[in-house]
């Protein structure tokens, strides 16, 4: 009996022949991402980062991105705190505010690897299973122990294979189908489960947007999610600077064992919402246009990268934002945000009325930069919509993908883009 991807990671890291669903491993992961709760984590061993010190220089990566610039001085003391740890152990790895959101800074930098374990505190670390990483979130205080140790445990996974079939239909994408996938699937379906893509439509999508599915993984349950190498992968790989001697990757066997497979034709997906408060409340687009809305987000790690803002700059070109609508562009990273701007998506975005804002996190998290007030709704590009996620709590989020949130904008309301 062969084995699947978690399984075949899982056992070549613990040094293992093989592992089975349900058993628990050790393994040293290649890196540890943190973000602003790296001021937290550190909190908790204080006197044992005075006495050992960071097991491994190599290991953490720390991206300050959740509210940058600091929204209040008790942020700015913590991002305070983060810099002075990183400058007294000389991390290699640190990004201060402004490089981007963790899960894009990891990927464009070459720290997800294929075939590699790569942890983070912070449960969309799942994001780097788009190139055949093993991205999985822990929590913080198995943060901190990794940091001092450089080890933690892992329970290998049962997996739910997704065979992919068909091609897209016209203005549908990606994010569509992980939506579709959730409302499928259920925001619990996958729990603690290994969620691998495969199939003959692998190749209709691309690399930027597989980092879109991975990172909506968690919203499923799913601990990893995670796509083959094939070319794609490696041409991404190869302009951001890794080249193939530099990695090994790993896939399943064809006789490994699953959980549950599920065929999913693309060309029966449509656009759609996640309508509030649940990822898995999916509907159709279609059945909801018109719906007011007061703001619209198109960014995050779930989908603020080049493809993502040309796709937007193109629906609003020679159009205005509603008078009734903050348009809110959040760029993935610094680097997405300079091509952007190269490419002319940035200034077509902010002619039609867009409010930019720094690479990050932003509103996402209600941390700052776009909060809801009461009653608003939001349409958004994010991976979650929970009651109070973007501030009040009688607020509501709609979850979408680019095009739907663009054409939202423009429109005032729920709406799918004019065909051209």
């Amino acid at each position: 009996m062969g084995m699947t991807f978690a399984e075949k990671v899982l056992a070549r890291a613990a040094g293992k022949d093989r592992v089975v669903p349900g058993e628990i491993v050790m393994v040293r992961p290649t890196h540890l991402l943190t973000h602003d709760n790296t001021s937290a984590i550190i909190g908790k061993i204080g006197p044992e980062l005075d006495q050992y010190g960071v097991v491994d220089r190599d290991l953490p990566v720390i991206v300050l991105d959740h509210a940058i610039p600091a929204c209040d001085e008790k942020t700015a003391a913590e991002h305070q705190r983060v810099r002075a740890f990183a400058r007294r152990f000389e991390l290699p790895h640190f990004f201060d505010g402004g490089e981007g959101t963790c899960h894009q800074v990891v990927m464009e930098k070459g720290l997800a690897k294929p075939g590699t374990i790569v942890v983070g505190s912070d449960s969309n670390s799942c994001s780097y299973g788009a190139v055949g990483c093993f991205g999985t979130g822990i929590d913080r205080t198995g943060a901190a122990a990794l940091l001092l140790t450089g080890e933690t445990w892992l329970r290998v996974p049962s997996t739910i294979r997704v065979v992919l079939e068909g091609k897209f239909q016209k203005g549908v994408s990606p994010k569509d189908f992980a939506l579709t996938l959730a409302g499928m699937i259920g925001a619990d379906g996958a729990n603690y489960m290994a969620l691998e893509f495969d199939g003959p439509a692998l190749g209709e999508i691309g690399v930027e947007d597989r980092i879109t599915v991975a990172n909506m993984g968690v919203e499923m349950g799913a601990k990893v999610a995670a796509f083959p190498v094939d070319e794609q992968t490696e041409a991404f790989l190869h302009r951001i600077g890794l080249r193939r001697y530099a990695y090994e990757a790993l896939w399943a066997d064809d006789d490994a064992e699953y959980e549950q497979r599920i065929a999913l034709r693309l060309d029966k997906i449509e656009p759609v919402l996640a309508l509030p408060h649940a990822v898995d409340n999916v509907s159709p687009v279609s059945e909801n246009l018109g719906l007011p809305i007061q703001q619209a987000l198109l960014g995050t790690c779930s989908n603020g990268r080049l493809s993502d803002l040309k796709t937007a700059a193109d629906i609003v070109r020679g159009k205005k934002i509603h008078p009734n609508v903050r348009f809110l562009v959040l760029p993935a990273s610094r680097t997405v945000l300079l091509e952007a701007m190269a490419q002319g998506y940035v200034r077509t975005l902010l002619e039609a009325g867009a409010v930019l804002l720094p690479p990050g996190c932003g509103p996402c998290h209600g941390a700052h930069q776009g909060v809801l007030a009461p009653g608003e709704r939001c349409v958004s590009t994010a991976n979650r919509n929970l009651r109070g996620r973007m501030g009040s709590a009688s607020a509501e989020i709609l979850l979408a993908s680019p095009a739907t949130v663009a054409a939202s904008a423009i429109a005032g309301a729920i709406a799918l883009p004019e065909e051209d």
